[in-house]
């Protein structure tokens, strides 16, 4: 049982709020974490997974929620969608906090009758699958450090090529990790796709050529930590624009795509605005390139692509539950300057994070790091070159060189 670093701030939440929704990719581990508060929380735990369950909540969700007067849990609340309405009714009658925990594989903010329900009554959770830090069983400080502008740790672990790629092929998938073998994670990663497609998928909406789906997973598998471009995208699926924009919204609604934005400044204007996609397990996608060992994926041309999304997922993850709320996105001119993760806060503060395949970094891995940090001046936190050595160095003004383990150690 792995300790989930987003647990106190479910806690939290439930203390001031009416609602909470814990969403996340299906099999991240949410039903296993709700299970656990139940009996803490005074809670009843409901699934609308059951058939039975399903079919008395669509045929009266008010009714339903009316037997209730303690707290509850309702897991896979997006499988009905007038539940929404009906809580909340429920809420503006009585907004006592925690009265409700839902849980879904859904993003339901992206469901438009859903979210408006929402509004104003809810505080929305991600649990991604497990994080480097809660697979290691550590809860350091991580990104949330960095902001201080004092540095990565001197110390961090040593990971090098391999043992990053055999990290990368595992993933974070609670069930994939427990499985002894590379050829049995393979068998669950081909299960999971198959229920996402056809079960959430076509759940979510009713849309013709199913088949299309896994070849668009490796398709963008393929296109990890790359700028979007839809057009040619299309041309490879063989798929009009309009059909797949559709099917990236509903990959990205059931969580297995993830969109890094462009982040734009006051002081230029030539600035690349297209979003980067990659998916949101690295394991899932490494099984979708049919990259088997961690030894072909240290060899393999995607590694450093692979490798920039892995820690793009990484920091998304710590933000969930991180001191430091701020939003991530990417930055690149037209010039080619770039830095791979750009994270910002309310303030406007800015921290900067450029992902190494190799074991060290030199002058050329700063430029886009040392433009930000010229043009920005005190709103500049700090800049790190993760890399896979073992060294942290002080690299200039307010930028290092870090071991990859820095991000969660």
């Amino acid at each position: 049982m792995y300790e989930r670093h987003i647990a106190p701030r479910l806690v939290e939440a439930l203390s001031d709020t009416p609602v909470v929704l814990l969403h996340g990719a299906r099999q991240a581990g949410k039903s296993t974490l709700l299970g656990l508060l139940c009996e803490p929380l005074g809670a009843r735990y409901v699934t609308l997974d059951d058939p039975s369950v399903h079919a008395i909540v669509s045929d009266d969700p008010t009714g339903f929620l009316d037997r209730f007067g303690g707290p509850l849990i309702i897991d896979e609340a997006q499988l009905v969608p007038g539940l929404f309405r009906a809580i909340k009714a429920a809420v503006d009658r009585d907004r006592r906090p925690g009265r409700f925990i839902l849980s879904g594989s859904a993003n339901v903010l992206l469901l438009p009758r859903v979210a408006e329900a929402l509004v104003g009554r809810v505080e929305v959770l991600t649990l991604w699958p497990l994080s480097q830090g809660e697979l290691a069983g550590l809860r350091g400080a991580g990104v949330d450090a960095w902001w201080s502008g004092a540095g990565p740790a001197a110390q961090a672990q040593f990971i090098d090529r391999v043992q990053a790629a055999e990290a990368m092929l595992i993933g974070g998938y609670p069930e994939a990790v427990s499985r002894p073998t590379a050829r049995r994670r393979a068998s669950w990663f081909d299960s999971y796709l198959t229920t996402i497609v056809q079960r959430d998928v076509h759940d979510l909406a009713n849309i013709e050529g199913l088949t299309e789906v896994p070849r668009l997973l490796s398709l963008l598998a393929g296109r990890s930590a790359m700028l979007a471009n839809a057009a040619e995208l299309a041309r490879a699926c063989g798929l009009p624009q309009t059909t797949l924009k559709r099917y990236l919204s509903l990959l990205q609604t059931t969580f297995l795509l993830q969109t890094v934005p462009a982040w734009s400044t006051n002081f230029t204007k030539r600035l690349t605005r297209s979003p980067k996609q990659m998916l949101c397990d690295v394991g899932l996608a490494a099984h979708l390139l049919g990259i088997a060992t961690s030894a072909a994926l240290a060899d393999h041309a995607l590694f450093g692509a692979l490798l920039e999304s892995w820690v793009a997922m990484e920091v998304t993850k710590q933000l969930t539950w991180s001191e430091t709320p701020a939003r991530l996105h990417h930055f690149r001119t037209a010039e080619g300057h770039e830095v791979d993760l750009v994270l910002e806060q309310r303030d406007g503060s800015v921290l900067g994070i450029e992902v190494k395949a190799s074991a060290s970094a030199d002058k050329r891995d700063l430029r886009g790091l040392r433009l930000l940090r010229d043009e920005l001046g005190g709103r500049f936190r700090a800049g790190i070159v993760v890399h896979l050595g073992r060294e942290t160095l002080p690299l200039g003004d307010r930028l290092w060189a870090a071991p990859l383990a820095a991000l969660w150690s």
